[in-house]
């Protein structure tokens, strides 16, 4: 008889599993997919595991060393950009340094508190970001945890921190909320309501866009697990090839940049 747990990892088996067996990083993204939704932290009673400290870590928070000759890339962004890390680092292996933040970039008002400790003293080259779903989440009370026009002044302002890095910055739009979504409350309406807010800034600020959230709306129901933001270990794979492209893009862009004076 399976737990819950192998049952509900049996779920999140990806679409094309040969592929996933010719991954060197396939069972490193399927952990981080369990982790995002909960399956890799929610144990039965039984298990040895009894406070969060002892919970797995996620392998897209690990630290990956630099290769010097290498330009450097930053991720910031939720769950949803966890999903993906890893198979973007993949796809620009050998291309580019890609690090992300050392946790969840939850709401705009986490990233005003902490941007200037994720991205430390070092120099980046590109940039790309994303912030919105833990922003459009409603509260008890009906209301929104970061209501829309707050948030756009919240992206104003951390788009403007983002560019004294001199890096090329890479906006992702928010991805759908489906309908009937569990766990956290959120109207999926909403989404197009925060993206639109966002795109004022980004265009306004000329900053990159790349649009998640048209990219995932056309294959829903094959990647992204039943009434749940969250993604399958495919869907995440699937997420990377724009984030990849985009970044490609970004650095290329830099290297033909004339040099300042």
């Amino acid at each position: 008889m399976k737990t819950p747990l192998a049952a509900r990892q049996n779920r999140l088996e990806p679409l094309r599993s040969d592929r996933r067996a010719a991954s060197p990083w396939a069972s490193a993204l399927s952990l981080a997919c369990c982790w995002l939704i909960g399956c890799a932290t929610r144990v039965p009673p039984n298990s040895s595991y009894s406070h969060s400290s002892d919970r797995p870590e996620n392998p897209a928070m690990q630290p990956v060393p630099d290769s010097p000759s290498l330009p450097r890339v930053l991720l910031i962004g939720d769950s949803i950009s966890i999903g993906y890390t890893l198979p973007v680092r993949e796809r620009l292996a050998g291309t580019a340094n890609v690090h992300r933040i050392p946790e969840n970039g939850g709401p705009t008002t986490l990233g005003l508190a902490k941007l200037e400790a994720w991205r430390g003293t070092n120099r980046w080259d590109v940039i790309h970001f994303n912030w919105g779903l833990h922003d459009l989440k409603l509260q008890p009370d009906g209301r929104h945890q970061v209501p829309v026009a707050e948030y756009e002044q919240n992206l104003r302002s951390l788009v403007a921190r983002l560019q004294k890095t001199g890096a090329v910055l890479i906006w992702a739009t928010t991805t759908p909320v489906p309908p009937a979504v569990k766990g956290p409350a959120r109207n999926p309406a909403d989404v197009a309501l925060y993206n639109t807010a966002a795109l004022r800034v980004m265009r306004a600020a000329g900053v990159r866009i790349n649009d998640l959230y048209r990219f995932a709306e056309r294959r829903l129901p094959r990647i992204q697990v039943p009434q749940n933001v969250h993604f399958t270990a495919e869907g995440s794979d699937q997420l990377a090839q724009p984030v990849a492209r985009a970044i490609r893009g970004a650095l290329k862009d830099r290297r033909l940049r004339p040099a300042k004076d």
